[in-house]
C-alpha cells in the first residue's frame, strides 16, 4: 500500500503512479490532493488507482480508507 500526492518535487502524481506500477503491477495505491477529485485526479483513478482521499484528512479517516482499499484486494 502507497499513499501517493498528485503534487510531487520533480514530477507529476500521475507520473509516480505509472513508475510504481512497472516496478509493481500489484501495488495498492491511495491518492491523495488538497485539489478536488475532478481532473487529474479522476483520470489517475480511470487508470486503477485504488482510492481517493481529500485533504485535509485525520488518521482515522485515513485509516478508514486504507482498509477499505486492503478489502477491496482481499475479496
Amino acid at each position: 500500500m502507497s499513499p501517493l500526492d498528485m503534487v510531487m518535487p520533480g514530477m507529476g502524481g500521475g507520473e509516480v503512479y505509472d513508475k510504481m506500477k512497472e516496478i509493481n503491477p500489484n501495488i495498492k495505491v491511495l491518492l491523495s490532493s488538497g485539489y478536488s477529485i475532478t481532473g487529474q485526479a479522476t483520470e489517475i483513478l480511470e487508470r486503477g488507482c485504488d482510492g481517493f482521499i481529500q485533504k485535509p484528512f485525520n488518521i482515522g479517516q485515513l485509516s478508514k480508507k486504507i482498509r477499505e482499499i486492503l478489502d477491496k484486494s482481499a475479496i
